[in-house]
């Protein structure tokens, strides 16, 4: 799969510079999906603000997001008709972004997106103006999250925790949210931040 061939140079997209992309990204464990809720519920009814809902090759009733579930196949030929702005590949499946996006970026609204760390340099390529908010916990906090699931074992959690960066690498701006605590602290703060790009 070539997803770069989808992604529109930056200075191809001048039309689409006037709102902000804020993608938001994160280990497992740190919460990123729960807070990315929250802060939807909160910006309910405001037409300047929109959550994407992304296209992913995994059952719809999978995990802790409304997303758009298609096969594989499906996903190849929506990628190949040009109907995803940035697109990438992680953990054995398939996640795109609507084209959708840059119609609201070309109003001057805020979108934000569910990303991934290993796929910024692509949301970067697509999107001029481009905030990244990492989602983080302590590698503590991550552990307990992760073993009770029941997915895996302490001493393969904790071996992927150690593997792991809780940072972004690469020079994006970023927004940096420790999720350690309650989740209303990290809503709080969430929405600050994205308040914060809407006025822009």
């Amino acid at each position: 799969m070539t997803a770069e061939a989808n992604i529109k140079p930056a200075n191809d997209l001048l039309a689409e510079t006037a709102g902000v992309m804020a993608v938001v990204v994160g280990p497992s464990g740190a919460g990123k999906d729960t807070l990315m809720n929250l802060a939807a519920r909160h910006f309910v009814g405001r037409p300047d603000v929109h959550f994407v809902r992304r296209v992913i090759t995994r059952e719809g009733d999978a995990g802790n997001e409304d997303h758009k579930s298609v096969s594989d196949a499906d996903f190849d030929a929506m990628e190949h008709a040009g109907a995803f702005a940035v697109s990438w590949e992680a953990h054995g499946l398939k996640y795109g972004i609507p084209a959708g996006v840059r119609d609201e970026l070309a109003r001057g609204h805020l979108v934000i997106a569910n990303g991934s760390r290993s796929a910024l340099h692509r949301f970067q390529s697509a999107f001029p103006r481009l905030k990244v908010i990492n989602i983080t916990a302590t590698r503590e906090v991550l552990a307990e999250r992760l073993m009770a699931r029941g997915r895996e074992s302490r001493e393969d959690v904790l071996k992927r925790l150690e593997r792991s960066s809780l940072t972004v690498q690469g020079s994006y701006d970023v927004a940096d949210i420790d999720n350690s605590g309650t989740l209303e602290e990290a809503g709080r703060v969430i929405i600050s931040v994205l308040e914060a790009l809407i006025a822009r």
